[in-house]
């Protein structure tokens, strides 16, 4: 609000000021002296803030506050109902003095309560007319008539938590990262050296930390906001002409298994999405974990740089569908990109980007559900996964699924020991839910004793019973999220406070079973009622997808790890050759890695081995020019 703007304001409420107080003096003899209603003032204006002060003592503070928030939403439509409103919330000093005479009657305010009065209208008055401003900009967007923000959603991801930095930083110290930063230091300064060197503004963005050499956006990326449903906002990825041609190249290059074309497309378009996906799924089988990070944080950074600017994925109300094809490229990065922080032990991390996932698509294509429990119990956070599992809402419950059931169990196991003797009674207990887990879902123990493994010879006892002998559940979607849950979660069981929660369950429920069969006949219902498919709903997630291993490949298998078999003769097409010179290449130590990795490698645009001019040899030319020495 402009300092002129203000004083006309004011001026104008001066000049109405005795005009509104004989109006008050002459309600007050109609009414034996009772205090004027702040709704007098305001005339037959609806104040649209009333709402947001249901509940209060409607003292006159609030009131002379609500009509100076008034002034600020009417203040060009109603001229006249804005000047009334305003001078409520300043005549109370000469009412106060007129009322002197009267025995008994004080002003509506002190002097202290007038000065702070004055401050808040006017700090309120700024306030509004900004907000004012920014929704009528918004509202100029063509479709965003409707476009308002929801309530805090329990998918809400606190930014702070997604750098992986910062993380390393708390589990690790600062100067352990610093002293790992300096290490490489010497590296990365040469990363520019062997072509011309990028000088251009590298963006900031939120999922990932960009690094100074990579290539500048090439802006080949959009996106576009359809339409606010039931309180989400969908919007969708688009492409340029540029990027068609590009996946066109990449699709005749997939088909024949050819990496030297992919990297081709690769050096006329470094921001390519599948070709960074494609090449980031070879590194991984070759063992380089760290390109195939480079490559899957190039593609994050590209997709976030096409993001629309009503996009806030972190506040958990906007929707990407997975079934638009351009769509899939963030989720699959963002999976691996969750993995990746998973293997260097950043679950804070790893948790946030599982919220994103799972926000951004309320089908969950990729599993993130599954693996939500999992980096919530290796963060620490308990209570967060407890409130998840009542807040969020889905067709069936989440304690049905074989997840959430085990992991709430461990999860209140924790809470009971930080709670102590301040624990919840009204919540079931970390034994009450671990034998309703052993009920539900008895396959897991008999899996976990052998995937752990636990050797002792009480678990070979438990194991003898009929309900825990048979390691299928028969329903082909349960023991399908069973695998999963296995596969990724068998780390958390090698905790001895843990095995004994489950020993003690297992022991219980035999115990219960021998007193009552009928027990195991009611938790076969509750299942079948829970997952009635005869199908696999669950098929498309891989189990090996959930593993914390890293699947590697012989060296003779590598050229056919690309997923698409398709018959090349259907597509046909070539890539060209990749021209001379590019992007900033990066200057990388060969010694002791994959050659089949240095040699794929050598074709991306960023990556640069050296040579004469660097001062770098090729050991193996001059072992081969001193052989042929000795051979003259």
């Amino acid at each position: 609000m402009s300092a002129r703007l203000l004083k006309k304001v004011l001026k104008e409420q001066e000049q109405k000021k005795q005009h509104v107080i004989e109006e008050d003096e002459q309600d007050e003899l109609l009414n034996d002296d009772e205090s004027v209603s702040p709704d007098s003032g305001a005339g037959s204006s609806k104040n649209p803030f009333d709402l947001l002060n249901e509940g209060d003592d409607a003292d006159e503070d609030n009131a002379d506050q609500v009509y100076a928030d008034e002034t600020s939403t009417q203040k060009q439509e109603q001229p006249r109902s804005v000047k009334n409103a305003l001078n409520l919330a300043s005549t109370s000093n000469n009412k106060s003095k007129k009322k002197k005479q009267k025995k008994g009657k004080e002003g509506y305010l002190s002097t202290g309560k007038r000065e702070t009065s004055l401050d808040v209208n006017l700090e309120a008055l700024a306030l509004d007319i900004e907000c004012s401003s920014q929704q009528s900009g918004l509202n100029r967007q063509p479709g965003f008539e409707n476009f308002k923000q929801s309530k805090p959603s329990v998918l809400h991801v606190d930014p702070k938590y997604l750098n992986v930095e910062n993380e390393l930083r708390r589990i690790f110290g600062s100067k352990v990262v610093k002293s790992f930063e300096k290490s490489n230091q010497s590296s990365s300064s040469r990363q520019v050296r062997g072509g011309r060197r990028g000088n251009h503004h590298i963006r900031k963005t939120v999922l990932i930390s960009p690094s100074d050499h990579w290539p500048r956006w090439d802006g080949s990326l959009s996106m576009e906001f359809l339409e606010t449903k039931d309180g989400y906002h969908y919007f969708r990825y688009t492409h340029s002409s540029s990027y068609d041609q590009a996946q066109r190249a990449f699709e005749a290059a997939q088909a024949i298994h050819d990496l030297n074309g992919v990297a081709s497309v690769m050096m006329y378009h470094p921001y390519h999405l599948d070709s960074l996906i494609t090449m980031a799924d070879y590194f991984k089988f070759v063992g380089e974990h760290q390109m195939s990070a480079d490559a899957i944080a190039k593609c994050l950074y590209a997709m976030e740089c096409a993001w629309h600017p009503m996009f806030t994925p972190l506040q958990g109300n906007c929707q990407l569908k997975f079934s638009h094809d351009l769509n899939k490229p963030l989720f699959k990065a963002l999976f691996t990109h969750m993995k990746n922080m998973d293997r260097r032990g950043c679950h804070r991390s790893a948790l946030e980007v599982c919220k994103l996932l799972l926000a951004l698509d309320s089908d969950d294509p990729m599993g993130a559900m599954f693996c939500l429990d999992y980096f919530a119990l290796r963060a620490g956070e308990y209570a967060w996964l407890e409130q998840f599992s009542e807040d969020y809402r889905t067709d069936t419950s989440l304690w049905l699924l074989p997840s959430f059931s085990y992991s709430l169990a461990v999860c209140r196991f924790y809470l009971e020991q930080e709670e102590s003797s301040d624990a919840d009674t009204a919540k079931a207990s970390s034994a009450d839910l671990m034998n309703q887990a052993l009920m539900l879902h008895p396959p897991v123990l008999t899996k976990l004793v052998a995937k752990v493994p636990l050797k002792d010879q009480a678990w070979t006892n438990i194991l003898k019973n009929s309900y825990f002998h048979s390691d299928q559940i028969g329903i082909p979607s349960v023991d399908h999220l069973i695998n999963i849950y296995v596969e990724q979660n068998y780390l958390i069981w090698r905790l001895p406070d843990l095995q004994k929660l489950l020993r003690d369950g297992a022991s219980h429920v035999i115990q219960t079973l021998e007193h009552n069969k009928n027990d195991a006949k009611d938790w076969t219902c509750v299942r079948k009622e829970a997952f009635p498919s005869n199908k696999n709903e669950y098929g498309h997630l891989l189990v090996q997808d959930f593993s914390n291993t890293v699947q590697t490949l012989p060296p003779d298998n590598l050229q056919n790890f690309m997923v698409d078999m398709r018959d090349p003769a259907h597509l046909g097409g070539h890539v060209a050759n990749p021209p001379a010179g590019g992007q900033a290449p990066a200057l990388r130590d060969v010694a002791n890695r994959n050659p089949l990795a240095v040699l794929f490698e050598s074709l991306l645009p960023w990556v640069n081995y050296g040579g004469p001019e660097d001062g770098i040899v090729d050991e193996n030319r001059v072992n081969e020019q001193g052989q042929g020495n000795e051979d003259l």
